[in-house]
């Protein structure tokens, strides 16, 4: 199951989008990354946009990948079973990072449900609560989060999209959790200075 591809987060959809709006992205993005664009095209997301395209544009199709995407939520991503994010003295800097990336990768794809539980991202992170409680304080004190009141759902601010955008270049945890919705070209960037100050 780790190599299982979220296609709505690769087209920048919605999982409730419209076969309507799946087409008009689509062509938007099929024109960004053909490989017969001289300076944005890229073979690889091409194909895999193709790909995606055709399960999300198929009634049939798209309805067991839906159920297989339902069962793979479940399941917490790889990149959070690194060690970097429960041991350590950069665990907590490295939770705080994965946190603003979920909901940024979240406000991106759902701009109509763009909040998360602390269960989800229970499930997502493979942490236990009390660890990301701390965790979301802290980001809520910095005004990087908010609660929905009405559904007591944890947003990302704009404050938090600057700064998980910033930390893009600089951390490579950041960079995994960004770069697969991002639709950015840019290589991996190298291994953040040990002499590098804390962004937190």
């Amino acid at each position: 199951m780790a190599d299982f591809v979220d296609y709505y987060e690769r087209m920048q959809i919605s999982p409730t989008a419209e076969l309507a709006t799946i087409q008009r992205v689509y062509r938007m993005l099929a024109a960004r990354y053909h490989p017969d664009n001289p300076e944005t095209g890229n073979t690889d997301k091409f194909v895999e946009l193709q790909k995606a395209y055709q399960v999300l544009s198929d009634p049939d199709q798209r309805a067991a990948y839906d159920v297989a995407l339902s069962q793979q939520s479940g399941q917490p991503l790889p990149v959070f079973e690194m060690k970097e994010f429960v041991v350590g003295i950069d665990a907590e800097m490295n939770r705080r990072l994965g946190v603003l990336c979920l909901l940024y990768n979240r406000r991106k794809s759902s701009p109509e449900t763009p909040g998360l539980s602390i269960l989800d991202m229970e499930a997502k992170m493979a942490l236990p609560r009390e660890y990301l409680e701390f965790t979301i304080w802290y980001l809520k004190e910095k005004e990087l989060v908010r609660r929905d009141e009405s559904t007591s759902e944890i947003l990302i601010s704009a404050k938090g999209i600057d700064f998980a955008e910033q930390n893009l270049s600089s951390n490579r945890i950041v960079y995994k959790l960004l770069k697969p919705g991002s639709g950015d070209t840019a290589e991996e960037p190298k291994a953040k200075p040990e002499t590098e100050s804390d962004p937190f």
